[in-house]
């Protein structure tokens, strides 16, 4: 290989290395969620242990394919608890967590005596549904060619939306209800004829050589769901946290 080449190999070399930089972020690691609507849930007063409403859910519906009831059901649990305003009275998994503890403890093959002790009742109960996900609301794009280096971008536009009852456990009757949507955004881009752009800097003939960089980037689905339950729970904490 001449001189030539590996000059032109480098160069090459480097232009994928920034651009992959570019692509997954420089010095990305995990971390806890900050989220803005988490940060909402994380700014409000927490009330005292024994001054939290009981409230419970049983199970999100959902009418999408994307979303799972049951992963709902843990978001908006876990949302509840992190709101710092309600006690949530687990109904979901009674018979394979606590019914079962109970039970064990009134045949006589655990110690203490939880089995004496009533369920604690819920005031409200809430009640989820997934009602909107619509993965293809609007498409956008544009491209062009300058000197030989063509550029590419593409951007798409989905809804996330639920809806959340508030039921009376003493009545049965809807009190409220909260509808909350959330856009999901999708986009990307690629790159090409860098070898055009690295042949007219070198005056090297490449020989139909090329490089090209392309990135397709979307919100995902469960990361929309979470920032609508977490909304969703922050208007429910205004609404009914306090006594």
């Amino acid at each position: 290989m001449d001189k030539a080449s590996r000059k032109i190999g480098y160069i090459s070399c480097a232009v994928l290395f920034f651009a992959s930089l570019m692509l997954v972020g420089w010095g990305s690691d995990p971390s806890i969620d900050k989220s803005s609507t988490t940060k909402k849930l994380e700014s409000l007063p927490r009330a005292a242990q024994g001054n939290r409403k009981v409230v419970t859910i049983y199970e999100f519906r959902s009418s999408v394919s994307e979303v799972s009831g049951a992963a709902a059901t843990d978001m908006f649990t876990t949302a509840l608890i992190k709101s710092g305003s309600f006690a949530v009275a687990e109904r979901q998994r009674l018979n394979q967590g606590v019914a079962l503890e109970k039970q064990l403890n009134a045949q006589g093959q655990t110690t203490g005596q939880v089995a004496q002790y009533q369920l604690k009742g819920a005031e409200f109960i809430f009640e989820g549904t997934v009602s909107e996900a619509n993965p293809n609301e609007s498409k956008t794009g544009i491209g062009g060619v300058f000197r030989g280096l063509g550029l590419e971008t593409s951007g798409e536009k989905a809804v996330m939306g639920i809806d959340v009852r508030v039921v009376s456990a003493a009545t049965g009757e809807v009190l409220d209800s909260v509808n909350v949507r959330k856009p999901i955004k999708a986009g990307g881009f690629s790159l090409s004829g860098v070898g055009s752009i690295v042949q007219s800097y070198t005056k090297t003939n490449l020989q139909g050589a090329d490089v090209g960089v392309s990135h397709e980037g979307r919100e995902g689905v469960d990361e929309a769901l979470r920032a609508c339950i977490e909304e969703a729970v922050y208007q429910l904490v205004k609404r009914y946290g306090k006594e």
